[in-house]
C-alpha cells in the first residue's frame, strides 16, 4: 500500500487523481492528506471518501467550515500556509502537487525533503524555481515526475534513450478557446469565453492560459528547467486534435511521438504507477476514427506570450519568478474586468522589462527567499501597471 497525498485536490487534476485512487484494486493506496482552497465541502468530501489523516484549506476564514464539515469523522482539519507545509511534511511516499500559483513552491519543497516521489502538476514550481527545486530534490534523494501531458510525453519517449542524442524536443497546444477569431476580436474577449477550452476539461485559470498561450510559455520553460534542453532546442505546434502531446527528434532523424487522449489521467495515472505500467480508465486512442491529425506553426500575432519565455530562459535566475508573478497578477485582473484579454501580455513584458534591466535577473541569491521577494516585488509592480493601464482607458 502507498501512502499518497494530493495538494489541490479539489481542482482538476486533484479530482482526476483522485478517481484514479477509487478506480485502484482495493488497498492500493491510503491518502495520507488532502489540500484545498474555499471549496471546502468537496474537499470534506473526498476527505471522507478516501478516509484522508488530514484536510487542509489554503484559507484560514475557512477553517470553522472545514471542520464542521468533518465532525466526528476523526478527520484532523487544518488552515493556512504553515498548515500546508506541515501536511506536505507528513511521510507520503507519493505526492501530487497541483495547487494552482507560485503558492504549490512551499508545499513541493516540503514533500521533496521526504525523500520519496512528486508528482508535478505545478507550473510555477519549475519556472520559478527550477534550480532550486532540482538541488533539492538531489539532496534528499526524491524523484521529480512530470504530469503536465507535454512533459510527462516527453519524459515518456526518452525512456532509455541518451538526451545527448536529442535535436529537438516539440510542445504541442490546441490553440486555446480563440485559435479561429480573427484577431481584431481578441480584446474584446471576456473571461467565460476564454474558459471555454474546445478540447480539455480543465479549471478557469489554465483554460484561460491556454487561451492566451501563457500556459505553453510556462511549459517552454519547465522543459529547459526540467529536462536542459536549450531554447534553440525547444518549438510549438499548433495540433487542434489535442491527441499527440509532444515530439521528440534524435540526431539521426527519428522522431518519437507520445500520443494519447486529451485525459489528464493518463499522464497522472503513469506519474502514480511509474515505473510501470497498469491498465487505466481512459479511452483508447483509434487513429482510424481520427482520420487525420493537423500541424501548424504559431501565429505570433496571435499568441505573443511564446515570445516570452525565451527571454525568460536567456535572462536566468529570477526571472522565472518575475514571470510567474506578473503572469498571476495579470490574470487576476482580466478575470475581475480590470483589463483586457490583450492587455496580460503587455503587462507581463513591461514587468520583466524592469526586472531584467534592472538587473535582478543575475542575482546569485536564487534561494526561497530571493524568489519570495521576487514574487512580491513583481506582483506589485503588475498591479502599479494594470492600475496605469486602467486610469488610461
Amino acid at each position: 500500500m502507498r501512502r499518497v497525498s494530493i495538494f489541490g485536490a479539489t481542482g482538476s487534476i486533484g479530482q482526476s487523481t483522485l478517481s484514479l485512487l477509487r478506480a485502484a484494486p482495493e488497498g492500493s493506496y491510503a491518502l495520507e492528506a488532502v489540500t484545498g482552497g474555499h471549496n471546502v465541502a468537496q474537499l470534506a468530501h473526498d476527505a471522507r471518501a478516501h478516509c484522508a489523516g488530514l484536510a487542509v484549506t489554503a484559507y484560514p476564514d475557512e477553517y470553522q467550515a472545514l471542520k464542521d464539515h468533518l465532525s466526528g469523522t476523526g478527520i484532523e482539519a487544518a488552515a493556512g500556509v504553515d498548515a500546508l507545509i506541515e501536511a506536505a511534511e507528513r511521510p507520503a511516499d507519493w505526492v501530487m502537487s497541483a495547487i494552482i500559483g507560485a503558492a504549490g513552491l512551499a508545499p513541493g519543497l516540503a514533500a521533496l525533503r521526504q525523500g520519496k516521489i512528486l508528482a508535478l502538476a505545478n507550473k510555477e514550481s519549475l519556472v520559478a524555481a527550477g534550480p532550486l527545486l532540482l538541488a533539492e530534490a538531489r539532496k534528499h534523494g526524491a524523484t521529480i515526475l512530470p504530469v503536465d501531458s507535454e512533459h510527462s510525453g516527453i519524459f515518456q519517449a526518452l525512456r532509455g534513450e541518451d538526451t545527448e542524442t536529442v535535436d529537438t524536443v516539440t510542445l504541442t497546444a490546441s490553440g486555446g478557446a480563440f485559435r479561429d477569431w480573427p484577431l481584431d476580436r481578441l480584446a474584446t474577449a471576456t473571461p467565460a469565453e476564454a474558459a471555454n477550452h474546445p478540447n480539455w476539461s480543465m479549471g478557469q485559470r489554465i483554460t484561460i492560459d491556454s487561451a492566451s498561450m501563457f500556459n505553453k510559455s510556462m511549459e517552454i520553460i519547465e522543459t529547459h528547467a526540467f529536462f536542459g534542453f536549450s531554447p534553440e532546442q525547444i518549438d510549438v505546434l499548433i495540433h487542434p486534435e489535442s491527441l499527440v502531446h509532444a515530439l521528440v527528434r534524435f540526431a539521426d532523424g527519428g522522431v518519437i511521438a507520445h500520443l494519447g487522449p486529451p485525459d489528464m489521467r493518463h499522464a497522472i495515472g503513469f506519474a502514480l504507477n511509474w515505473p510501470d505500467r497498469v491498465t487505466l480508465p481512459v479511452d483508447r486512442l483509434d487513429l482510424s476514427k481520427v482520420g487525420q491529425l493537423n500541424f501548424s506553426a504559431p501565429d505570433p500575432a496571435r499568441y505573443p506570450a511564446l515570445r516570452l519565455a525565451y527571454g525568460v530562459i536567456d535572462a536566468g535566475g529570477l526571472a522565472g519568478a518575475a514571470f510567474t508573478a506578473a503572469k498571476e497578477t495579470a490574470l487576476d485582473a482580466f478575470i475581475a474586468g480590470e483589463i483586457r484579454f490583450t492587455d496580460m501580455v503587455g503587462v507581463v513584458e513591461t514587468v520583466l522589462e524592469r526586472h531584467i534591466g534592472g538587473g535582478g535577473a543575475k542575482s546569485p541569491d536564487i534561494g526561497f527567499e530571493s524568489i519570495q521577494l521576487t514574487n512580491t516585488l513583481a506582483r506589485d509592480a503588475a498591479r502599479q501597471i494594470i492600475a496605469k493601464r486602467r486610469n488610461n482607458r
